[in-house]
């Protein structure tokens, strides 16, 4: 998988962990300031998670940079088999959800904004009132609140309760989660939260209608009345909010236990024993399964001198070109061992070797083999590697680079 994608996916379910905690323990409580605060925080801490290595992988980053060698008997020699594209594919898919929920956005935004150009402007209480003469379910954006002239007249609680969402910015959260939701619109765990990100502010929004003095039987009474309808801008707050049980539910809910706010603190150990496990470990092998030379002189070499494909700055390089090229000379060179042609077997094996700084391959280990005489056959042409150009880091220091390299034995 693509480091892209890779980073993607992991991003991912750290969110998913992060909105589940809170649905199922700071959903119900009272703190809506705090939790709207903590969700967006958390969703863009969950982004940089990724970034943040426990265990330093090597040899499973370093397979992903390089392309797999099949080899199978043809009358005028081997050739390789082109891979199926799906990492490519699946790149496609992401950047089309993305673009579409993008254009999905657009257009909403777009109808929003013209039909906030259609209204009667004026400034109230810190607001900029749009009145409408056609019976419209009102709505805000930013510091406007659109509003029919008939419920600012006959419903001045609507029109506190849009005032209420202008003062505490929740068109702002809204713009915020758009990129979380751009990136990861494939995660249902994000939309959940959106919608309850909007019930927050519903929740707040009522709290603040209450706290101004008015009735709160009226006002369930007038919520009940204008329950009927649909939020017709999904980035707008609205008074016609669905689940309306929930709202009236949270207005008769006493104040949650202050101690309550430190049930976030819970979070931290299972995030971090989530970020351990999804580290893959540093590959460990014991200084007896290393190849030694025994050219008097030589260096004993270890694989703790090594460093990964993934971070080394300079990639090392094949006859003037990328590890690609090292896959279509592999392929000229590899011989299908008869008796395996002959017995029917097909295989992968799994070599893993080392750029020198000097630029030669050295410790080509069999991780994973098919029989004794396929395994050699592909240990053999990768030992007879002409020099490579080695790895460095950014200083031109030249360092040794481990390489996981996959060969498909395939017959035609």
């Amino acid at each position: 998988m693509s480091p892209f994608l890779l980073y993607i996916a992991r991003a991912g379910l750290y969110l998913s962990l992060f909105y589940a905690f809170y649905l199922l323990v700071m959903r119900y409580t009272t703190f809506f300031r705090l939790n709207r605060v903590l969700i967006l925080t958390g969703s863009y801490v969950c982004l940089l998670l990724p970034l943040i290595r426990l265990r330093m992988a090597t040899e499973v980053i370093v397979a992903e940079n390089m392309t797999m060698v099949a080899a199978g008997p043809e009358t005028a020699g081997i050739n390789a088999v082109t891979p199926f594209p799906w990492q490519e594919i699946l790149l496609a898919l992401y950047i089309t959800g993305a673009l579409v929920t993008l254009t999905l956005y657009g257009i909403s935004a777009c109808k929003m904004i013209r039909l906030i150009r259609k209204g009667e402007r004026f400034v109230r209480e810190g607001c900029r009132p749009i009145i409408m003469e056609e019976d419209i379910p009102s709505f805000s954006w930013g510091r406007s609140v659109v509003i029919s002239r008939r419920d600012l007249e006959e419903n001045p609680a609507i029109f506190t309760h849009e005032c209420m969402h202008v003062q505490c910015r929740h068109s702002l959260d809204l713009l915020l989660l758009l990129p979380l939701q751009l990136l990861f619109w494939w995660n249902p765990m994000v939309w959940i939260t959106r919608e309850e990100l909007r019930l927050m502010h519903e929740y707040e929004a009522d709290e603040g209608v209450i706290q101004k003095g008015i009735d709160a039987t009226q006002y369930q009474l007038l919520l009940v009345r204008k329950a009927v309808g649909e939020q017709r801008f999904s980035l707008a707050s609205g008074f016609r909010h669905s689940k309306l049980k929930n709202r009236i539910a949270m207005m008769l809910k006493p104040t949650s236990s202050r101690w309550m706010r430190w049930s976030y603190l819970a979070l931290i150990p299972v995030l971090a024993a989530f970020m351990y496990a999804c580290n893959p470990p540093e590959d460990s092998q014991t200084p007896e399964s290393l190849p030694t030379t025994t050219k008097a002189g030589a260096d004993i070499h270890n694989d703790a001198e090594t460093v990964p494909f993934s971070i080394v700055e300079v990639k090392p390089s094949f006859q003037g070109g990328d590890s690609n090229e090292f896959v279509k000379w592999v392929n000229e060179q590899l011989k299908y061992p008869k008796k395996a042609i002959e017995d029917k077997v097909e295989g992968r094996v799994t070599l893993k070797f080392t750029v020198d700084t000097d630029g030669s391959v050295r410790d080509v280990t069999v991780l994973r083999g098919i029989r004794e005489d396929i395994d050699e056959a592909a240990k053999q042409i990768v030992c007879s590697s002409p020099k490579w150009t080695p790895g460095k880091h950014a200083d031109g220091t030249a360092v040794p680079v481990t390489f996981i390299f996959p060969v498909i034995f395939m017959l035609k």
